[in-house]
């Protein structure tokens, strides 16, 4: 209690450091002020896989089609398709009145140029696009996706969750998938205000008037965006007490990811609610860099997975065990029904001595291991100690290099050696419908250079992903499923750490809030 009194008092003094202009300045019925769990930098969904991104693409762009509540692909932008010549071509036609947030109409030109730059960074994406002949223009409203051959998963990917395909207007879709867009207009629901964001502390949208959202009730990601506020206003407060003390003292309205060790205190608070928005959960991530030795060899990332207790670092990330499981072998998620623990079983405990043997196998003598630490966040911060305190005990030379989140998300793109401004290994975490499925598993994605950041290269795996993605029928899938799980726990794109519940926590007169699999901001209202 002294703790949280402390906290309190520290936060209401931070929190009057927000200053004038603000959404303390405004009517607070009309503006959702959101801590939110990262500094945003990148603005483009397509360069960076970042969740932050992510969510703020989602507040400013549309998407063709999405998924509702029971993992079913809907039209979103899309007003429906026809499957034609066998299965073959996929027409689809835009829904009318549609308008970018600078008036421009939205066009099938947009649509088709953000689908070509997307699937060539997207792992879902790309495996389409292998598939795909053509993507043409029919007419202003109408395109077509003409395959190659039969593939079922055509919607689906179209409107998977995770890093979808945003639309944009054609000239920006233009820009390579290298280089990173930095005007954003969209058609979404909310318009960001250039003008007053500030990287570091503040982002703003506004209401979009002229959006025209679906008909039917919001469900997941699909249905009708309806934005029921003036203005979202995003704040990144790196001290979690303050957020804490902010969220407590109504200065806040939701703190989208509340350290989980917070949740017990803020349960006591009966002016806060603390919402579970993910059915499925997230599951955590080491990501090594298979560029360079020691971990360009498939022995060395075996050497990793046998210093890893899944419990030690849910202690350390979670607390609570009713929010995590002590162990889940699945890289298609416990709870999914992709789950397998096939191949998992050498890895269910730790074995020092076996990670030393294949560590020297792999060539490993001592070099310094670059670890990046995300210093920011507390959960990634966490497990990052975890993970340099099990490479030591190996005997493993760790160089840790601490910087913010932000940062990390720029130098994990970076293809220079360790030595040079590069890696070995970073942690992240994903989760949802989309890491279910070997196909748009995206840190699953094992395609060498168009893989994720740490390039997992594992072209025999990729084929049985290809194997699997052609296969319509659940039955037959299924082994196949089996022997990628196998595959995977061999050459390991990554090493999973375990799977818990990442709820967010709210003011009690915050409303509407969607179980979304992620934070989005439509259909919130304050009362």
């Amino acid at each position: 209690m002294k703790f949280i009194t402390r906290a309190i008092k520290a936060g209401l003094v931070a929190v009057s450091l927000l200053g004038p202009g603000t959404a303390l300045a405004q009517d607070r019925a009309s503006t959702l002020r959101v801590v939110v769990h990262a500094n945003l930098q990148i603005l483009d969904p397509v360069w960076t896989t970042a969740f932050i991104t992510g969510r703020h693409a989602y507040l400013i762009y549309d998407t063709l089609y999405a998924m509702n509540s029971r993992f079913e692909p809907r039209p979103q932008m899309a007003e429906g398709h026809e499957v034609l010549e066998d299965g073959l071509v996929y027409r689809i036609r835009l829904r009318e009145g549609l308008r970018f947030h600078d008036g421009n109409p939205v066009r099938a030109q947009d649509a088709v140029a953000s689908l070509r730059r997307w699937s060539m960074r997207d792992a879902m994406g790309q495996r389409m696009a292998s598939v795909t002949a053509s993507i043409d223009v029919v007419d202003d409203r109408t395109f077509e996706i003409r395959l190659k051959e039969q593939w079922g998963l055509v919607i689906e990917t179209l409107a998977k969750a995770s890093n979808p395909a945003f639309i944009m207007p054609e000239r920006i879709a233009q820009t390579p998938p290298t280089t990173q867009v930095t005007e954003t207009i969209g058609s979404g629901p909310f318009i960001f205000v250039r003008e007053e964001w500030r990287p570091g502390n503040v982002v703003v949208y506004r209401r979009n008037p002229d959006y025209v959202p679906r008909d039917e009730p919001a469900d997941y990601m699909s249905g009708g965006k309806r934005a029921l506020v003036e203005r979202v206003e995003w704040r990144y407060i790196p001290d979690h007490n303050t957020s804490l003390a902010a969220l407590n003292a109504g200065e806040i309205d939701y703190f989208e990811a509340p350290p989980l060790d917070f949740i017990a205190s803020l349960e006591r608070n009966r002016n806060v609610r603390i919402v579970k928005i993910d059915p499925l959960g997230t599951q955590g991530a080491i990501r090594p860099n298979s560029l360079f030795p020691p971990f360009n060899d498939p022995r060395a990332r075996q050497a990793l997975a046998h210093l890893v207790r899944q419990e030690d670092y849910m202690r350390v990330v979670v607390g609570n065990p009713q929010l995590y499981q002590a162990f889940c072998g699945a890289f298609f998620q416990c709870g999914s029904g992709n789950e397998t623990t096939v191949g998992s079983e050498p890895f269910r405990q730790p074995n020092v001595e076996r990670a030393k043997e294949l560590f020297r196998e792999a060539g490993y003598k001592g070099e310094p291991i670059v670890v990046l630490q995300p210093t920011d966040r507390a959960q990634y911060n966490a497990a990052t100690m975890v993970l340099v305190q099990s490479l030591r005990r190996a005997g493993v030379n760790v160089d840790v290099q601490a910087m913010d989140w932000s940062t990390l998300l720029s130098r994990r793109a970076s293809r220079n050696p360790p030595d040079q401004g590069g890696y070995h290994i970073f942690i992240t975490t994903h989760g949802g419908p989309d890491t279910a499925m070997p196909v748009s598993n995206s840190w699953f994605n094992s395609r060498c250079d168009r893989a994720n950041p740490g390039w997992a290269c594992d072209m025999e795996l990729d084929a049985m992903v290809a194997e699997w993605a052609k296969e319509s029928d659940a039955e037959k899938r299924r082994p196949i499923l089996e022997r990628i799980h196998r595959r995977a726990w061999e050459t390991l794109p990554y090493i999973p750490f375990g799977q818990y519940t990442q709820p967010v926590a709210v003011r009690s007169n915050i409303h509407g809030i969607l179980a979304a699999g992620m934070p989005v901001y439509w259909n919130i209202e304050k009362r």
